[in-house]
């Protein structure tokens, strides 16, 4: 609450730059209004959205999971979960769904919301690989998913995401894939997306035939986009995997 007590003063000031400077500012204050925001739900926010769904969802009924998330999304705002989110999350998946197997890495998790979505839609025989740093987070998000009892295989890699990446190779190997990643969903620290992909180049871990990598920017209205995101330092990277929708 302090936080939202030291910005209001601010607001008039934010405005009158923003109509200066409108491009670059409106970026930067959508940035800072995701920040903001995460930065006072923080670990309550997601605790609270655990107890609201695993209280109000019908156990073992995945689609009454997602849609006690939605319900809670209409009255507690989340840059994170809600129907607009889930449905885009939905759309790409299902374009994507013909590629067997179908392996997504989740960077982040919010107590399970997108996991979920993922895992309903995905084909037999892929699975779900999510990296999450806080194990408070980590447990609370395997209960919700415990509780839609899909089938999907998921596991949890309870690390940074620059540790994490490394170690995936062997983990795919060991599931018996070598074709890589199909769909990457970054939903962590924004600072850490293009160093997070071009490790993720570097490990070879994206698929050959091309990858779908959706950013999620914090930004209310979805912009999906196949170049506006790609910075000279990424000129290195394969066409096939540079294609991304921005939430």
């Amino acid at each position: 609450m302090w936080l939202i007590a030291l910005l209001v003063p601010l607001l008039p000031t934010i405005f009158m730059v923003s109509s200066l400077y409108c491009g670059k500012v409106s970026i930067l204050c959508h940035q800072a209004l995701a920040w903001a925001l995460r930065l006072v739900g923080g670990g309550a926010c997601v605790k609270s959205t655990h107890v609201f769904v695993f209280s109000n969802c019908t156990h073992g009924k995945g689609d009454s999971v997602l849609e006690t998330f939605d319900l809670y999304a209409e009255t507690h705002q989340s840059l994170c979960i809600g129907p607009q989110i889930g449905e885009i999350l939905d759309d790409v998946v299902k374009s994507v769904k013909s590629v067997r197997p179908l392996w997504v890495l989740e960077l982040r998790m919010h107590c399970g919301y997108s996991s979920g979505r993922l895992l309903r839609l995905l084909p037999h025989g892929g699975g779900l690989i999510t990296v999450v740093l806080d194990p408070v987070t980590a447990d609370l998000g395997e209960e919700i998913i415990l509780v839609t009892s899909f089938k999907q295989s998921q596991v949890q890699f309870l690390h940074s995401s620059a540790e994490a990446i490394p170690t995936l190779n062997s983990f795919l190997e060991s599931e018996g894939t070598s074709d890589g990643i199909n769909l990457v969903l970054m939903d962590h620290d924004s600072q850490q997306y293009l160093l997070d992909l071009l490790a993720l180049e570097r490990e070879e871990l994206l698929c050959p035939s091309g990858c779908t990598v959706l950013l999620n920017r914090g930004i209310k209205e979805p912009m999906i986009s196949e170049e506006s995101w790609i910075t000279p330092e990424e000129e290195s990277i394969p066409t096939a995997s540079k294609q991304s929708i921005h939430l």
